[in-house]
């Protein structure tokens, strides 16, 4: 078990490793916090994004007159939802969406650019043998005239 202390400057983001887990932490000047605990491959953008969502939104449905005196839990089902949403991190950010969609795209292009290059070497060796029947019809063509005159003296 191990114990460590988090603390965050209000208005400030943080990320802590601890053993095998990183935790983002955000403070906001009203007197909440929250944090996010990951494992270490979880983007620390997604994860800040996240808690400035719930939080806003938190303070949003509940005032600060609701929890400065209290000690009563107070309800927030939106975070079930947002839990459930940013599992996947690349299909909650709009940004990491766009760069996966991106990279996709870049191997596509690399592949077809790989099968257009592949394809113009199959057509300079077609070329090539081209030209060399070329040129050996020339001759045959050459062979053949010289054959008819001696044919015809």
């Amino acid at each position: 078990m191990c114990a460590k202390t988090i603390s965050t400057i209000p208005s400030r983001r943080g990320a802590y490793v601890v053993l095998a887990y990183t935790f983002h932490a955000y403070g906001r000047t009203e007197g909440i916090a929250g944090i996010i605990i990951s494992d270490p491959e979880y983007p620390a953008l997604v994860a800040h994004q996240l808690l400035s969502k719930v939080v806003d939104e938190f303070l949003s449905q509940h005032p600060r007159s609701e929890y400065a005196n209290s000690t009563s839990t107070l309800s927030f089902p939106a975070l079930k939802d947002y839990i459930v949403k940013y599992q996947d991190p690349q299909q909650a950010d709009s940004i990491m969406k766009i760069q996966k969609e991106l990279d996709e795209t870049k191997i596509v292009l690399h592949k077809t650019i790989e099968s257009v290059l592949e394809r113009g070497e199959k057509i300079d060796d077609l070329v090539q043998k081209s030209d060399g029947l070329s040129a050996q019809s020339k001759v045959c063509k050459l062979r053949f005239r010289c054959s008819m005159t001696k044919l015809k003296r």
